[in-house]
This record gives C-alpha cells, structure tokens and sequence, in this order.
C-alpha cells in the first residue's frame, strides 16, 4: 500500500472482515498485523482496554494524556495501572504547562475557549505522541454518544496518516460492565460518584448514565474535544 486511499481501502475491507469479531479477536489481529507499531490509548475512566491490549500484546505502549487539570483519581489510577498492568504506560503532556498557558492565553482558556484548551493540551500532544506508530486502538464505542454511533471497528485516519482500530465499539455499557465484574478490572473511583465520562475537573460532571457525554464540559454545547473527529 503506497497511497491514502490503498491505506483507506485496506482498512474498509478490514472493517468489513472484522465487524463481527469479539474484541480479543480484533486485538490479536491489530498485534499480528501491527506489532510493536500498534499503541493503545486510554483515559483511565476503566482498565477494559488495557486488559485487552496487555492479553494480545504484553508489554504494549499505552498513551495517557495528563492534561495537567486532571482529576486526583485518574491520576491515581494512572499509577495503578503502570503498577499492576503489563503494558508501557506513557504519560505525555502539552508543550506549555498549565501556568504557562496560563500566561500564554490568560487564566481558565477552559472556561472561555474549551475547544482551544482541548486542541493545545489533548489534540496536539497526542498527534505528537502517536507518530511513530503504525495504528493506534482506542476505547470509543458506538454506546458512547449520538456522534459516536457509526463508529467503525476498523478505519484510516488520514489526519494522523494512522490505522485507527476500536476493538470494543460494538459493546453496550452492560457489556463493558460485565467484563470488569468477570475480570476484577480496577476502575477510576469517580465511576462510582456518578461521574459516567471522565475527562479534566474543571470541565466534568456527574450526569446521568443514560447519556454519558453530558457531563462533559457541563453548560456547554460541545461533547467532543477533537481527539475523535
């Protein structure tokens, strides 16, 4: 494959090869066919996707973008997982850290541009952090939100020039559930305070489970913070 769309047509036709499969199954797949090239990313809301990705590939680069307004339980269970968890937890940051952004844009960007805030401390650290890889797995599931439901298993992300493979986009919450109750999986505790997305404090809230997303950046029209679209 040499041009955008054999990258683009490959990952079609993986897609339509993989659709059915379980999600070990496509996990194995992206291993076979990508190696140490294949790196997974997670905000630590649960550990499902690492304990994926840890069965298929031990050792696997996992990508954690500390935004630098994260909650003290994500970071705690950042550090949970880097100690009980066979994968290579990378924890990447902005270019600026918060007071210098501060200094940069003025106080609390994310209060006044949130998509600005996401773009310089989400977006661009983990374009940065994923160009050495070949493919990149993420835990986006078609449950997540309306935006999210043709979300494929397989697809080319022609921004980052990336496969990008979501190995559980087909699970329901309960589905999600069920597979941390059947393997004890540690879960960020906020899961349990009524947080259903967790993404930076200044801008989560708890919400109803009923919709996920609406608890994130909480008075506010947007749901996404670009990593996805």
């Amino acid at each position: 494959m040499s041009t955008l769309v054999d990258y683009s047509q490959a990952a079609a036709a993986a897609n339509a090869e993989l659709e059915g499969a379980t999600a070990q199954e496509i996990f194995r797949w992206a291993a076979d066919e990508f190696g140490t090239g294949l790196v997974v990313t997670s905000s630590l809301a649960d550990t499902v996707m690492i304990h994926l990705a840890e069965q298929a590939l031990p050792g696997i680069d996992v990508v954690f973008l500390d935004t630098g307004y994260h909650f003290v339980e994500t970071i705690g269970t950042r550090d949970a997982v880097h100690a009980v968890h066979n994968v290579n937890l990378i924890t990447v940051t902005a270019e600026q850290t918060v007071a210098e952004q501060d200094a940069t844009w003025g106080k609390d960007l994310f209060a006044r541009m949130p998509d600005q805030c996401c773009a310089l401390r989400k977006v661009a650290p983990l374009n940065r952090a994923l160009d050495p890889y070949s493919a990149w797995a993420t835990g986006v599931r078609r449950a997540d939100s309306p935006a999210r439901a043709k979300t494929p298993v397989v697809s080319w992300d022609a921004r980052r020039r990336l496969v990008k493979i979501a190995p559980i986009a087909r699970w329901s919450d309960a589905d999600v559930a069920d597979y941390i109750e059947a393997n004890s999986l540690m879960v960020n505790p906020l899961l349990d305070e009524g947080y259903a997305s967790i993404g930076c404090a200044p801008c989560t809230r708890p919400a109803d489970a009923n919709d996920p997303r609406a608890g994130r950046w909480a008075g506010l029209a947007k749901t996404e913070c670009g990593i996805h679209l």
